[in-house]
């Protein structure tokens, strides 16, 4: 079920802006917030990807990026992977674990693991077990299918693989399998029964396996995932089990096989404060079992690290209240006081960072491709002999509006339009003057905004006249298949056009898609100031194109999309930095999105069999004289030529 909404009043003001430069289009749309250094606007207006976050790096320009894909008939929407992103997240994460391990005089070492259902791209996990391979960098799989992509990828045996997830002997097996072929493949144990399987497999394959054991830790987060810790969590052993499960192990004498203690509270943690809790509970826990007798070797902080998608850096739960060096000072520094406090070894640290990888290096662009604005018909208003006394009234309240009665006008241009609606289903009212009253109305509710635009202190109720009159700009992509988090849980991502960020933009707008669902719309975005339900954006020229970015898609957006409206995959295309290029940049690489019949294919329709019925029928209506021969040809290869395209909308 979709998340309600709540309702936000606050408006960028453009107003107080008279000399637009490129540094208002940063501050407007929040760019250095949320982009890390990755992201940043040339003097051309257009946005770029700074890969290497030097000054005097390589920039990669992305509307020549849109030009080329233009010259190779790519068609739009189409998701822009940038790599070089992806691989310093990587090795930004790994650097610094290794800097702050050596900064405390931590005894431990960092083994980082993927976890993969983050994005189970293969170009992507593949990039990053590359990226990764001089810091033994590992995966996390919690799934059967995820677990033999990663034994298949993760070739590295100083890395890690950590199974999570509910398992069942199959599962078991495979990880057994991974064991068998010299790799360190840890299964976390979630259930208690999982264990007893465990251990019965050991014996019958004479593998003896690596073994965690996750807790469920008191400690809860906050923001969307806050369920996903406390006693009530969905996965994880109590401490009384964990407790069962040593002595179990102690029982059969496999106390040796113990390498790992768990947690985990949640994705997408907001507040510092919450993962110093954690940290504090969770080492904690480690130092009673190390000294129950499990030798533990690693001690796994699970995932969560957020990144900071609406650019306030706060605790809100699209934000973050801290940076990836201060959460992991946290961990190393709070885990050794702790130890040290126990008097137990340090353990090496394993973590599960998955959306802090993965979620600048990707981004959906799109072409918008017409407009929706309220009130904008043209209609003939002239007075008539003998009108209706209500299409009297409204002319007059346009006449008398100022800038000091527009909230009166406004109380009573809405209390004429009801009354318009009613005297229209007793037949009081002409189509003709209803069409009359309905133009002068929004005429009326635009010159109110326009007032309220400069009013410091404007009312709620015009303030959401504002958002309601809103432009709704078309957008080429579905939500439900390229941003789903926006509709499903309120995400705020953040939306940027690509190009004229020279320029100011003057239209405030919603987006909506081209499904076929009035909830495929996005209505809150990202300001200095907090969410709020329109977003500026350039007027549309016609003919001219108009490209827009929704980024930070590269965590679970690009992987959980459905196929709402049979629109299926998009085109990727995969850019890699060149300093030596003139454009700083080539395309590796372009994935091609879902044809239609690959869709319907999914959906259990058989494509030749849709091509054979619908030529029959064409056939048919030949004998019958109703089309002709050369016409029927044409109808058919055009039904075919539609089962083989794209099944986005062309320009």
């Amino acid at each position: 079920m979709k998340t309600p909404q709540p309702q936000f009043t606050r408006f960028h003001n453009l107003d107080a802006i008279k000399e637009w430069t490129t540094q208002d289009a940063n501050d407007i749309y929040q760019i250095s917030r949320w982009g890390e250094g990755y992201f940043t606007v040339n003097d051309k207006g257009d946005l770029c990807i700074n890969p290497t976050r030097k000054e005097n790096g390589p920039l990669i320009n992305i509307m020549e990026v849109v030009e080329e894909m233009k010259d190779k008939k790519i068609p739009f929407p189409t998701v822009i992977r940038f790599h070089d992103i992806l691989r310093a997240q990587v090795t930004n994460l790994n650097k610094t674990f290794r800097e702050t391990v050596e900064e405390a005089r931590f005894t431990g070492t960092y083994y980082g693991v993927y976890p993969i259902k983050v994005n189970q791209m293969r170009e992507v996990v593949e990039e990053i077990v590359d990226a990764g391979a001089p810091y033994n960098y590992g995966l996390e799989a919690g799934s059967k299918p995820e677990l033999i992509a990663a034994l298949a990828m993760n070739t590295n045996q100083n890395s890690l693989t950590v199974v999570n997830g509910y398992k069942d002997r199959d599962l078991l097996r495979l990880a057994l399998l991974g064991i068998q072929l010299g790799r360190k493949v840890i299964v976390v144990i979630e259930k208690y029964t999982e264990l007893i399987d465990l251990m019965a497999l050991a014996q019958e394959t004479g593998v003896e396996p690596l073994i965690g054991l996750r807790a469920k830790i008191a400690t809860k987060s906050s923001g969307k995932w806050a369920s996903s810790g406390g006693d009530y969590a969905k996965f994880g052993l109590t401490i009384t089990e964990i407790l069962q499960a040593v002595k179990y192990l102690k029982s059969i004498d496999k106390t040796h096989c113990l390498k790992l203690f768990h947690f985990h509270i949640g994705s997408q943690i907001p507040d510092i404060k919450t993962i110093k809790d954690s940290i504090s509970e969770g080492a904690r826990i480690y130092a009673k079992l190390y000294k129950e007798g499990a030798k533990l070797e690693f001690f796994d902080v699970g995932g969560g690290v957020g990144v900071n998608y609406d650019g306030t850096r706060s605790n809100s739960p699209s934000s973050t209240n801290y940076t990836t060096k201060e959460y992991v000072a946290d961990v190393v520094y709070i885990l050794k006081q702790v130890c040290d406090l126990e008097d137990v070894p340090h353990p090496n640290i394993v973590s599960e960072s998955g959306r802090a990888i993965t979620a600048h290096h990707s981004c959906v662009v799109t072409n918008v491709f017409g407009a929706l604005e309220i009130g904008n018909e043209t209609y003939n208003v002239d007075k008539v002999v003998s009108e209706n006394i209500l299409v009297t009234n409204m002319r007059e309240l346009q006449t008398e509006l100022t800038e000091k009665n527009y909230q009166d006008v406004f109380n009573d241009a809405t209390k004429l339009k009801e009354e318009s609606v009613a005297a229209f289903k007793f037949g009081i009212l002409s189509l003709d003057e209803r069409a009359k009253l309905e133009t002068m109305y929004w005429k009326i509710c635009k010159g109110i905004v326009d007032h309220a635009s400069k009013d410091e202190y404007a009312p709620d109720e015009i303030l959401l006249l504002k958002n309601q009159m809103a432009s709704q700009y078309l957008c080429n992509f579905s939500i439900f298949q390229s941003a789903p988090d926006t509709w499903a849980i309120g995400q705020i991502l953040p939306i940027v056009p690509l190009h004229k960020l020279n320029e100011k933009p003057t239209e405030l707008c919603t987006l909506v898609d081209i499904t076929c669902d009035s909830d495929g719309k996005i209505d809150t975005f990202l300001s200095a100031d907090g969410p709020t339900n329109t977003m500026p954006l350039h007027k549309l020229n016609n003919g001219d194109d108009y490209y827009i970015g929704l980024f930070m898609t590269g965590a679970y957006q690009d992987i959980m999309g459905d196929n709402h409206n049979c629109f299926g995959r998009l085109n990727e295309v995969h850019v890699f930095c060149d300093d030596d290029d003139p454009t700083d940049f080539y395309i590796e690489e372009v994935i091609y999105g879902n044809k239609a019949s690959h869709v319907l294919a999914s959906l259990q329709y058989n494509p030749e069999t849709l091509a054979q019925t619908m030529k029959a029928n064409v056939d048919l209506q030949v004998k019958r004289g109703k089309i002709r021969p050369r016409e029927g040809v044409d109808l058919t290869d055009f039904y075919e030529a539609c089962l083989k395209s794209y099944t986005y909308l062309k320009k």
